[in-house]
């Protein structure tokens, strides 16, 4: 009876693109109402503050990408681990795959809150605030601190729920934990006229609200009844779960230190240019959470990839895993393509969303979008192909791959082209980083179509 279940599992069955639009649909809808955190804090800030405000978030969120880092080694590993071992039908480890990677997430959320709160001064400072801008990222900091377990739990938790067959709760997870912040913005910053400070708080609640109803699904989890030996952390899981989470967790990371990097270069460089400091650090900011929301469709898509992929590749049915892949990466280069057109013609109104600022300030902004984000329209290979290692289980190419962006090439070109142009050189970084990334990418993933599971 239960291999008669497991055979019949819908991974194993369904048509590739009925299974990848019914697990990429509600990934990116998450993925785009997550991203709505960051935008949405934005949106309120930059209009109740201004440039400060925006420059202060900007500064505020390696931070929070942290967390996303921790989220998608626990979650996206998590997910992972579970599915390849129930294509393989072995249940009962199953769950502690899901049990462990919740323990991990919530306890490391724990430390990287005290962590900042005890050492906020220096480590804003280290992120590249100017001194204007430090008492905003302050105020925003100590309060949106809190949050950070309930962060790394609702983000990291939504991969667990979808990996157990439920990709439509974990899209109503994301979309609730952003309604509550959004309704609470508006509340807590236009009409209490909190600030930062109330902008931080509503982001906290929504996170609340969203923890908890990843909680209330662990107990009704459908694949395996999850018990209280499953959440007992045992070092062998944590590291099998790790090992499957590193790509998209180092990527990240990566994204962390490109804008720490990019913070103190725009600093240095706009300090010396017609901008100042604080400009370039605001316009970067918004840009960088702009092409998120588009990034957003892409991973979201690598996401609903995963669980089929998992699947397949452990009950060896290839053919299926190549043609979900393929399905993957042409619905990726489409939503590219536009947002590069999107870019290209209209930047003045995407950042003129995000409240006034000088002429200068919007001068350098048009510049930024144009130039920063020209090859965007290839940015769909490198996450999608990265994900796609990590599910059939070779996280070491997952995470080389997820690497080659941000530390191989966008890191070093932070540092050599400004040195040559300016703070033009960090517009350039962006481009170039793009473009040699996506031929390596495509060089590791071709190799791999070509080995002979794939081409029987």
């Amino acid at each position: 009876m239960n291999q008669n279940i497991q055979v019949e599992n819908p991974l194993g069955v369904l048509p590739e693109s009925k299974l990848l639009r019914q697990f990429a649909i509600p990934s990116i809808i998450a993925m785009l109402v997550s991203s709505l955190y960051n935008i949405v804090d934005q949106y309120f800030i930059g209009n109740a503050i201004g440039e400060l405000g925006n420059a202060a978030t900007n500064i505020a969120f390696p931070l929070n990408t942290s967390c996303i880092a921790i989220a998608l080694l626990m979650g996206i590993g998590g997910a992972s681990s579970f599915n390849l071992a129930a294509g393989r039908r072995e249940m009962k480890k199953a769950g502690s795959f899901i049990g462990n990677a919740i323990f991990v997430m919530g306890f490391a959320g724990v430390i990287l809150t005290i962590i900042t709160l005890l050492f906020q001064n220096s480590l804003l400072t280290f992120f590249g605030s100017p001194a204007e801008v430090l008492p905003y990222a302050k105020e925003y900091t100590s309060v949106v601190a809190l949050g950070f377990p309930f962060l790394i739990l609702s983000a990291g938790g939504g991969h667990l729920v979808r990996a157990d067959g439920s990709p439509k709760m974990t899209m109503a997870i994301n979309i609730t934990g952003a309604v509550v912040n959004t309704i609470l913005d508006a509340l807590f910053v236009f009409v209490f006229q909190w600030g930062m400070t109330g902008a931080a708080a509503a982001t906290v609640i929504g996170q609340v609200v969203a923890t908890a109803m990843v909680f209330w699904y662990l107990f009704r989890f459908k694949t395996v009844k999850l018990e209280k030996k499953h959440f007992a952390p045992k070092p062998e899981i944590i590291l099998e779960v790790a090992s499957l989470g590193a790509a998209p967790c180092f990527n990240q990371l990566a994204m962390m230190l490109v804008q720490v990097v990019m913070n103190k270069t725009l600093k240095h460089y706009g300090a010396l240019s017609i901008y100042g400091e604080s400009i370039p650090i605001a316009c970067s900011g918004i840009i960088a959470k702009v092409s998120m929301l588009v990034m957003s469709f892409v991973i979201g898509i690598s996401q609903g990839l995963q669980p089929i992929v998992s699947f397949n590749y452990g009950a060896k049915k290839f053919d299926r895993v190549k043609k979900a892949y393929h399905l993957a990466i042409g619905s990726a280069a489409i939503i590219c393509v536009v947002s590069f057109a999107m870019f290209q013609l209209f930047p003045r109104q995407i950042i003129g969303f995000f409240g006034n600022g000088s002429p200068l300030y919007f001068d350098f902004a048009e510049k930024f979008f144009r130039i920063f984000l020209f090859f965007i329209f290839l940015c769909f290979l490198q996450p999608i192909s990265a994900n796609f290692f990590t599910a059939i289980g070779k996280p070491k190419k997952g995470i080389f791959m997820s690497l080659t962006r941000q530390i191989l090439f966008l890191l070093p070109l932070l540092i050599i082209l400004p040195l040559f142009l300016g703070i033009d050189g960090v517009m350039y970084a962006g481009p170039v980083a793009d473009l040699v990334a996506t031929i390596v990418c495509f060089a590791l993933i071709t190799k791999e179509l070509r080995r002979p599971e794939f081409t029987q």
